[in-house]
């Protein structure tokens, strides 16, 4: 198939067109804001399937909102019609469309004319009345407050939050775009017929979330506060998920890498990575030759060991018993040790070179409650 995509060089044009890339579609056509009708038209007349992202949704004046939404809406589909050949389309639109300013008046309109070809010439056509769209690749003072956000903190510039309580509808822009997706592949084969609705209300497979201007906010200055309390988000939400991916996206190319506190005496160090109220702590140990560290039990606490570098000997002995236990690790064969609780341990470097050693633990470090007790092995 070969894909018309209008307003290419957005937000949501420029990840679709990469989603339909990695779907394996080698033949797209972007039309951006600088080309003329001519160049629209001859898009429009090799289109198999049309996405029409192209908008106007901030111009100077408020003339340019039907120019832009209406009016160019209305000659893609009058260039459509020239062709005599019925070919879907999908238009974004704005939940603002339900609105009487001159913004959702331009859109609206430009729904009517998309629903009016769908029914003219039996195609089915897909009518999006988006919400506040987010992701990677969006525009800081243009897209949508998140973008603002992200941008902001991830700089340590003041973000501005008028009204903490206003509730947002929120829509992530790989499940969007991959709706979209879904929606050209499912004409590959056929043209659907019209099909007639009530109510432009999609999208129908992506989620819409709901919250707070006030959460949205709480929640990006805790992902750059990560770094300092080397905390993992709640990545089982799928919206804090979601938009930890976003805030990532929006780091300051000189700022992806940051510092770990080690903790270094004649042993070796002892480097704590990341640690998660839900999911544990992880850390880094690095041992020197002939050392050994450890020598203590747990009560509840467990942890696991993973030696990626260096030979090492982990010796295990139950408190209330005396027989020793011995597994031999190695940097060459990567094995996890399980520390069981009631078991005092110890590991010893029996190498030449530092031992390196992932270390996990269920729970992060409590100093009020460190479950640690000392006994040699």
């Amino acid at each position: 198939m070969r894909i018309l995509v209008t307003g290419a060089n957005g937000f949501i044009g420029k990840n679709l067109i990469h989603r339909l890339k990695n779907n394996g579609y080698d033949e797209i056509d972007a039309f951006t804001h600088d080309m003329d009708e001519d160049a629209l038209r001859q898009m429009c007349k090799r289109a198999d399937f049309v996405v029409h992202l192209a908008g106007v949704n901030r111009p100077e004046n408020e003339e340019d909102f039907r120019k832009g939404n209406t009016d160019l809406t209305e000659k893609l589909l009058n260039f459509l019609r020239e062709e005599n050949y019925a070919t879907p389309v999908i238009l974004s639109s704005s939940i603002q469309a339900g609105l009487d300013n001159p913004y959702g008046i331009s859109k609206r309109l430009a729904e009517e004319a998309v629903d009016r070809y769908g029914r003219e010439e039996n195609v089915r056509v897909y009518i999006y009345r988006m919400p506040n769209v987010f992701g990677k690749w969006s525009r800081p003072e243009y897209n949508s407050a998140i973008a603002t956000f992200c941008h902001n903190i991830a700089r340590g510039l003041p973000i501005r939050v008028d009204d903490a309580s206003h509730k947002m509808k929120l829509l992530y822009i790989d499940d969007i775009v991959g709706e979209f997706a879904d929606r050209i592949k499912s004409c590959e084969t056929e043209r659907p017929a019209y099909v007639k609705r009530d109510s432009y209300v999609e999208p129908a497979e992506s989620p819409v979330y709901e919250t707070t201007l006030g959460e949205i906010a709480e929640k990006i200055k805790s992902f750059r506060a990560c770094r300092e309390n080397l905390n993992v988000p709640d990545l089982s939400d799928e919206l804090t998920s979601k938009l930890y991916s976003t805030y990532l996206s929006f780091l300051p190319t000189d700022g992806f890498m940051y510092d770990l506190k080690m903790n270094v005496d004649n042993r070796g160090s002892f480097t704590e990575f990341l640690r998660s109220y839900e999911q544990g702590q992880v850390s880094v140990n690095i041992s020197h030759p002939g050392i050994t560290k450890g020598q203590h039990w747990h009560d509840s606490k467990n942890e696991k060991f993973l030696v990626v570098r260096g030979r090492g000997l982990i010796r295990f002995r139950r408190i209330d018993e005396s027989e020793i236990y011995e597994y031999h690790v190695s940097g060459e064969k990567l094995q996890v040790v399980e520390i069981p609780t009631g078991y005092t341990h110890c590991i010893i470097n029996e190498g030449d070179e530092d031992m390196v050693t992932v270390m996990w633990a269920n729970e992060p470090f409590n100093p009020a409650r460190p479950d640690t007790y000392y006994e040699e092995v």
